[in-house]
């Protein structure tokens, strides 16, 4: 009996000292409400608590309070979430940007074209869903929860996590638990007209601040016992404060959550509210201060965090990143009417069974993006039976297949020109685009495009193309004989090139594109300077074959920063109806390769060189080498020149350097000097004539804004070999 009495008393006393130890350790709930760019005060508070050493046992969050606490939920520490935050580039971000060097060639030339771009179904235009689709937040939230990837219910992750999405259809409230961890978040933060809505199992997800900014309930479920609350919504505004739409869209938002808030904060043991009344919801300029102050807001309660945290202090340690790559085991890529599995796993430029880099993973998904061929492009990454990663696409075809598009530019050989296009996809077969430019103002001109992608496969395309300028020139094509015979310094110039090409290219060792085909090209050269009748120089057609190799990685086509191109051709000029009667057979080679290099901050060197030169006994003179000019877009072998004019300089042969330094004195405002050198003339390299040949310099000062409309740009130049200089004018992409 004695014994039975001890072992009892024994039996209480672990009771009551378990009992007393989970007392004292009571489970701890971070709930984290959307506000946009005012989410980064979340962060301050973070190393707040964390200060105080208090461990978080649950977090859920809404909308920016989503990203913040997904991240912290999987693992990473405030310090590790505000480097993160300030890495980040939010103009990109909320614009979904694509960089250039992931595009294609095709891709290219669409984006530097084209100034606007309007969907156009049933011979009516359309607009957008969103500003953005969010692929680029997606492929971010993506890399950063690497470690996480394969933890489909929250519950699991380091930190028990859950967040809130709406569901823009019925207008439910959707708890997000469990799924693909970068999906729920994204979700949750889809904030309307901004960005598209997630589909996840079926439904259109947006912002969950429209449902329940504070999903302080879902957490007390869960458990805790203690509420730790941060409040970064907006109150009411009057209507001075009330001048922009997205503020007025989140004022529409809050309209019922600030009654619910009332409720809310009287749940919440720690309730924090910083000072944020001064910032918006895209204030992503000024997220120092943001996160600034939701430390002030931190440190004014900070007698009940440490309270809280009593004498256990956890320090919660740098989440280490196991690996930056990934193997992809298989790609599993739903049906699709119009475009083939070849076509899809040709635009990602990765294959199953290769290793890759998140930012390959990012620029694929960016391939897919910029065809338009795709309303929704959603990926997940699922272990596969090796253990490796399986790449879940989640494609669904646009059912937009035409675009109107509008460019303006102005340069000095084109003069005035206004660009319609019109841009259909599927119009023939699977894989398939068509383009066609009209270009009115000084000079008619037009470009048709019809090209099938089949990816990594050959694919297959027609141009068409009608070119043609009029302008005062230094050249006559004849050698300088007849602007001599006449005593003259210019002649005016009528210049007509009609051409059609069918080529085939495709991807060579995953960045080079190579191709090669045959042309068909009527070229017309008439003057009107002459006292009688129009003076033809040509008025004939060439039949030739061709062949290319390029690469391109330069971040952008006018004002780059980093990046390197090259560009190879040659073309074997056969037949010609040879109004001239001097045709015999020749071949052109030509090389242009440049890089571009930020050494210093905003401060880029770019360096350029070309070369070309004529295969034969006696090329034509109309398919010379000319040099002068700027702002244009190239015609066969017509090139810019800084200190000659349009149009001034030719030859059969040519070596071209050229060096630009440009400032970006503040965002898309640029400054530069560029100097170029040109060895020009008849069979230059037969033997060692170009080392000693006159050489052609010139210089150029100017100053340029990256704008929507494209580049709008003016430049003085000059050259020491000439009396006269010159200002030029550009404005819009060239085409």
């Amino acid at each position: 009996m004695k014994n039975f009495a001890l072992c009892a008393a024994l039996l209480l006393f672990f009771a009551g000292a378990w009992s007393q130890e989970q007392q004292g350790r009571q489970k701890v709930g971070l709930v984290l409400s959307g506000g946009g760019a005012k989410g980064f005060a979340h962060i301050g508070v973070l190393k707040v608590i964390e200060e105080a050493g208090i461990k978080i046992d649950y977090i859920g969050g809404t909308s920016m309070g989503a990203i913040v606490g997904g991240l912290y939920a999987s693992g990473y520490n405030a310090t590790q979430i505000d480097s993160i935050f300030k890495s980040t580039d939010f103009d990109e971000l909320l614009s979904d940007f694509i960089p250039r060097s992931s595009k294609s060639f095709y891709g290219k030339r669409n984006d530097e074209v084209y100034a606007l771009s309007l969907p156009f179904h049933k011979f009516k235009l359309g607009i957008p869903t969103a500003y953005s689709k969010g692929l680029y937040n997606y492929n971010l939230l993506t890399r950063l929860t690497h470690n996480v990837r394969h933890t489909t219910n929250f519950k699991n992750l380091p930190i028990p996590f859950l967040c809130i999405a709406t569901d823009i259809e019925t207008g439910e409230e959707i708890l997000l638990d469990q799924g693909y961890l970068p999906q729920a978040m994204a979700a949750s933060a889809s904030f309307p007209s901004l960005f598209s809505p997630v589909e996840i199992d079926g439904r259109w997800l947006v912002d969950g601040g429209i449902t329940n900014n504070y999903p302080i309930d879902e957490i007390k479920k869960w458990g805790a016992d203690i509420i730790i609350g941060v409040d970064v919504q907006d109150d009411l505004k009057d209507r001075t404060k009330l001048r922009d739409a997205t503020r007025i869209l989140v004022q529409i938002s809050n309209l019922q959550m600030i009654e619910r808030m009332k409720e809310n904060r009287e749940k919440t043991d720690i309730y924090i509210k910083p000072d944020i009344k001064n910032y918006g919801v895209i204030s992503f300029d000024n997220g120092t201060e943001i996160i600034k102050k939701g430390e002030e807001a931190a440190r004014e309660v900070y007698p009940q965090l440490e309270a809280l945290a009593q004498s256990i202090k956890y320090e919660r340690s740098n989440l280490i990143v196991s690996s930056d790559s990934l193997t992809i085991e298989s790609i599993s890529i739903p049906k699709l009417e119009h475009f083939t599995r070849a076509f899809v796993v040709g635009k990602l430029r990765f294959r199953p069974q290769q290793k890759i880099s998140y930012q390959q993973l990012k620029q694929g998904i960016d391939n897919l993006s910029a065809t338009k061929n795709f309303s929704k492009i959603g990926y997940s990454l699922t272990k596969g039976e090796t253990g490796s990663d399986v790449l879940n696409l989640d494609l669904v075809e646009n059912h937009i297949h035409s675009y109107l598009k509008f460019g303006l530019h102005y340069d000095g050989l084109y003069k005035t020109s206004i660009l319609t296009n019109i841009t259909h996809n599927n119009l023939v077969v699977r894989n398939d685009v068509a383009s066609f430019d009209l270009i009115l103002g000084d000079n008619f001109r037009y470009n048709l495009d019809y090209y099938i992608d089949n990816g990594f496969y050959f694919s297959f395309g027609f141009k068409s193309k009608y070119n043609q300028f009029s302008r005062n020139v230094g050249i006559d094509f004849n050698e300088g004989r007849t602007l001599s015979e006449l005593n003259l310094r210019t002649i005016n110039l009528n210049f007509q090139d009609l051409t059609h090409q069918l080529y085939v290219q495709t991807i060579f060792v995953d960045k080079f594109l190579s191709g090669a085909g045959m042309e068909l090209k009527h070229l017309k050269l008439t003057s009107e300077t002459f006292e009688s009748s129009n003076q033809t120089f040509d008025n004939s057609s060439y039949f030739s074959l061709f062949g290319y190799l390029k690469y391109d990685s330069f971040d952008s086509k006018y004002f780059p920063k980093k990046g390197w191109y090259f560009q190879g051709d040659f073309q074997s000029y056969l037949s010609s109806t040879d109004y001239t009667q001097r045709f015999k057979r020749f071949a052109i080679a030509k090389a242009d390769a440049g890089f571009a290099y930020t050494f210093i901050d905003k401060l880029t060197l770019t360096l350029q060189s070309e070369i070309g030169f004529s295969i034969g006994p006696d090329s034509v003179p109309f398919f010379d080498f000319v040099l002068g000019g700027y702002g244009f877009n190239k015609v066969n072998n017509i090139t810019p020149f800084y200190g000659y004019n349009f149009v001034s300089l030719s030859g059969d042969s040519y070596l071209k350097t050229g060096a630009t330094i440009d400032y970006e004195i503040f965002k898309k405002h640029h400054i530069n000097f560029s100097a170029n050198l040109a060895t020009i003339g008849n069979n230059l390299f037969s033997g060692t004539e170009w080392i000693n040949h006159e050489r052609k310099t010139g210089y150029a000062f100017g100053y340029g804004i990256d704008s929507a409309l494209g580049p709008l740009e003016i430049k003085y130049t000059w050259s020491p070999e000439l009396s006269s200089d010159y200002v030029w004018f550009s404005i819009g992409f060239w085409f």
